[in-house]
């Protein structure tokens, strides 16, 4: 059986490597022996999608490509498909033993074992261990979402997703179609960074926003994926981190500690109030309103107009 099997797949990714256009599953079943036997229409289709998915596991990239017509085919380029000589230090295989560790909160650990392997037959010392102690070092990355191990296997197959996400200032979720880029850890939260189709820019999306399934789409990415995705400075940008400028608020006497922690400059007003000198970035306004009435906005005039939105927006409900 595990000789028919490994047969099976290695005919289906000399067909898929060999092809300059994409095959249908048809094509594919009439060009494979072990398909041609399958009792139903139904059982080829479950045998291909397993071969289909272990290729993947095994390092091929295949891509899925939709026609005009609508229908779908498969191929798997060969620049997509050839990698060079591989050759890893200590310090880069302790770095990889690490990446490992932490899979093994997800279900990809089997393949993070995997790919470790192959690598060692391509070039890793073999006096280093990746699975072994590297000093001190501990990994603490958390991957419990349900959409990080749906959106790993898109950003790798370069596959279209669709899924809902509830903004943190909308009442109900909305609906996203989105070309995955990568997966970035920032202070505990996972984001994922991809081309929004709806809106024709670049976003980044917290994986704990996104509610239910995470469904793949077939067809190709319609606009280019950048050598370098900068997820942590997004994020961070979008939280306030990166500023160049200020705000002045007046902050209740006892109140807004996080608040004050950030100040440049803090001055006793009387009367239960103190004026604060805070640094100034996106997504200031979300923070002030979680304060409530115990913050006003003196300056600049636009952030204390989108805090006034926000709070009416709140009010309505």
């Amino acid at each position: 059986m595990a000789i028919a099997k490994a047969e099976r797949l290695m005919n289906l990714a000399l067909c898929l490597l060999g092809t300059r256009r994409p095959l249908s599953k048809r094509e594919l079943r009439g060009s494979i022996e072990a398909y041609l036997e399958a009792g139903s229409d139904d059982a080829f289709n479950r045998m291909f999608e397993r071969d289909k998915d272990d290729l993947r596991e095994l390092g091929l990239v295949i891509e899925t490509v939709e026609n005009l017509d609508g229908d779908v085919g498969y191929l798997a380029r060969r620049d997509s498909n050839r990698l060079p000589p591989i050759t890893l230090d200590a310090e880069e295989a302790a770095a990889l033993g690490l990446a490992a560790k932490v899979w093994q909160q997800a279900r990809l650990a089997g393949a993070a074992s995997g790919a470790l392997q192959k690598l060692r037959a391509a070039g890793l010392p073999e006096d280093v261990d990746p699975f072994g102690s590297h000093g001190a070092l501990e990994p603490h990355i958390p991957v419990h979402e349900a959409a990080f191990e749906p959106l790993m296997l898109a950003c790798r197959d370069r596959r279209p997703v669709v899924f809902d996400y509830r903004k943190g200032n909308a009442a109900q979720p909305g609906t996203r179609h989105v070309e995955p880029w990568a997966l970035e850890c920032w202070r505990g939260h996972w984001y994922l960074a991809g081309w929004d189709r709806d809106r024709g820019a670049e976003r980044v999306f917290r994986l704990s926003r996104i509610t239910g399934k995470v469904r793949a789409r077939a067809g190709r990415y319609t606009a280019e994926v950048p050598d370098v995705v900068t997820v942590r400075e997004t994020v961070a940008g979008w939280a306030g981190e990166i500023t160049d400028r200020s705000a002045l608020i007046r902050l209740r006497s006892g109140a807004g500690y996080p608040l004050r922690s950030k100040a440049v400059s803090v001055r006793e007003l009387g009367d239960g109030w103190d004026e604060l000198e805070i640094p100034y970035g996106h997504g200031l306004d979300a923070w002030l309103v979680e304060f409530g009435p115990d913050v006003v906005v003196v300056e600049p005039a636009e952030l204390r107009a989108d805090v006034v939105d926000r709070l009416r927006a709140v009010a309505k409900g």
